[in-house]
């Protein structure tokens, strides 16, 4: 099932993609939000299914939807750095021996088809394509072997950087979290879709130009492994994205540096989940 929030003509919608239709619940009186259906499992999928089934939910073309980031504000983004080895070796480091968890905030999230906003304080913003996890119920010291019990599903992210604010201190966040720096979206893939986490392709295209091109097969720590392992310091609750890295193929990393840049349109691509388009603006 592929879930979704967004607007149409000025209204909040929580919904279904179905091909090019899109099955607007909220329309129809769907009483439940993301949060709650994520948390409710299964089962809160199934409530959708009948829903749905029932047609008295009101549909719609997806081309008429403004979407948002499928969870409106979580509670935590958290994402990781240098989980892949080329991506590490490209910066000139060495793959870490432990998950380098940092914070993105919440006000830089955005949906498929915002735009990224880069302030003047920055001349270095970066793109990173990446599978985001949304975790689907609250777990806390939970085991690998469980951890993917917990996950609702997956999305595509972008975990744009200021690589200039991001090499002003040995902590990364100041240079993740900028306003309309993490695209995400265009709609959560509930993990039943998904045939295999850890090996499906992920590419990121700017201005068309291919500019990544790996697979999650690469990542060092798994999606079982980081679950648990950040869940011994932190409880994850319904709605929180865990970003898990970016492969190869950065800005900053070519020769001569790309960077985004005024008008570009920046996509990332994950295969069984969709494609993230963006479009990017210089701000004042």
């Amino acid at each position: 099932m592929k879930l979704l929030t967004g607007n149409i003509d000025g209204e909040f919608l929580f919904g279904v993609l179905d091909g090019n239709q899109v099955h607007n619940l909220t329309a129809g009186g769907f009483p439940r939000t993301m949060r709650e259906v994520l948390a409710s499992g299964e089962g809160g999928l199934a409530e959708v299914q009948m829903f749905i089934d029932m047609n008295i939910d009101k549909t719609v073309d997806v081309s008429e939807i403004e979407f948002l980031p499928p969870v409106r504000r979580p509670g935590k983004v958290l994402a990781v750095g240098r989980n892949y080895a080329a991506h590490a070796a490209e910066g000139g480091t060495v793959p870490p021996d432990y998950p380098m968890f940092f914070h993105k905030a919440a006000t830089s999230l955005i949906g498929h088809g915002g735009t990224i906003v880069i302030p003047p304080v920055t001349a270095e913003a970066d793109y990173e394509g990446e599978l985001a996890v949304i975790i689907g119920r609250s777990c806390k010291n939970v085991s690998e072997a469980e951890a993917l019990d917990y996950v609702a599903g997956y999305t595509v992210a972008n975990d744009v950087s200021a690589r200039d604010w991001q090499r002003r201190t040995s902590q990364f966040t100041v240079g993740k979290m900028v306003d309309t720096f993490g695209p995400l979206g265009p709609v959560l893939v509930t993990k039943d879709e998904i045939d295999d986490v850890h090996n499906l392709n992920i590419r990121t295209f700017l201005n068309g130009r291919e500019m990544q091109n790996s697979n999650t097969s690469f990542m060092i720590f798994s999606v079982p492994f980081m679950i648990s392992y950040v869940s011994q310091i932190v409880t994850l609750e319904p709605g929180d994205v865990i970003l898990t890295g970016t492969p190869e193929g950065v800005g900053f990393a070519r020769t001569p540096p790309v960077f985004l840049q005024d008008g570009d349109e920046i996509v990332v691509e994950i295969e069984q989940i969709g494609r993230l388009k963006n479009f990017v603006a210089k701000g004042e």
